[in-house]
């Protein structure tokens, strides 16, 4: 899809290198179309690799989408080039005062930590709330989805007693739902992450809707207010190699990781991972942008309440 991003986004040449069709704000100037917006708050550590997942998976629709990248005040990214950081990304208070169609909120490699105690909870439960009258349907992933179950619903997150990564087999729960048009009944997705939530006290909250589960994995994913939030624990938007790269960061560390589940051959880490993920990471993210977005969010984007 004509996807509008600024020229010089390194991710335009790492997935065009990819056969992936990305189009720059240039070309994307002389199209009469109104774009989706999408803000993206990138609260991961490797801001480009993240930019570059996500970016291929809103590549794969028809429509054109215009990405700005959001960035906290209370906040400054150590893993990322400040120059980058500057050329490509907008302080909340910029972007504020705008509506967008869709909102993505990543997750935050920052579980130890009660949702309090972290640096930059007060700006966020802001954006949160915020996301609410501005934004027409709004995906929180991994840590983001533990944390706005938490802020929006009450729903505590839980400890597990060693790290979950790996790619598990997950059921859907509720088959109904245009989220998951397309589907297999049963389809693969990426974990990786030290916390949990219980399925108890989703389907005590009447308010929210248990849409898929893992027998491994727990709640994979959540729905409130017909769409507006979904909150999905895992990764669809992982590449091939992210948890390879992070179970050799966390050996490299003298962690004595796990080697992560149903991912190498054989448990072999020297061997090539095998994908399972893929063709069902791009039908959620198509089927969230066409039925939850495109077909939810106003033409005139001023009216999003």
């Amino acid at each position: 899809m004509p996807l509008k991003i600024p020229y010089e986004l390194p991710a335009v040449e790492l997935l065009k290198k990819e056969n992936i069709f990305v189009m720059d704000d240039r070309r994307a100037a002389g199209q009469d179309i109104r774009p989706l917006k999408i803000a993206i708050l990138n609260l991961m550590p490797l801001k480009i690799t993240t930019e570059t997942d996500l970016i291929r998976l809103l590549s794969n629709s028809p429509l054109q989408i215009e990405v700005d990248f959001m960035k906290l005040r209370s906040h400054t990214s150590k893993n990322t080039p400040i120059e980058h950081m500057m050329a490509f990304y907008k302080d909340f208070d910029t972007m504020s005062a705008n509506n967008y169609d869709g909102m993505i909120i990543t997750g935050a490699p920052i579980e130890h930590l009660t949702f309090e105690e972290v640096n930059y909870w007060d700006e966020l439960c802001r954006i949160f709330s915020w996301a609410r009258e501005h934004v027409t349907s709004t995906l929180y992933i991994c840590w983001a989805s533990q944390a706005g179950l938490y802020y929006h619903y009450g729903i505590p997150k839980y400890p597990l007693p060693e790290k979950l990564s790996g790619v598990y087999k997950h059921r859907i729960i509720a088959p109904g739902f245009p989220i998951f048009r397309g589907f297999d009944d049963e389809f693969h997705a990426p974990h990786s992450r030290h916390t949990t939530i219980h399925r108890e006290d989703i389907l005590n909250c009447p308010k929210l809707t248990l849409l898929s589960e893992s027998d491994e994995a727990g709640v994979f994913m959540v729905m409130a207010r017909n769409g507006r939030e979904f909150f999905i624990t895992g990764h669809t938007e992982y590449a091939p190699d992210t948890l390879r790269n992070e179970y050799f960061r966390d050996l490299g560390k003298g962690l004595n990781p796990h080697i992560p589940c149903n991912y190498f051959p054989d448990d072999d880490p020297s061997k090539a991972p095998v994908v399972k993920w893929r063709a069902h990471a791009n039908l959620l993210f198509t089927n969230w942008l066409n039925y939850y977005v495109y077909q939810e969010t106003p033409f005139d984007i001023s009216q999003i309440r």
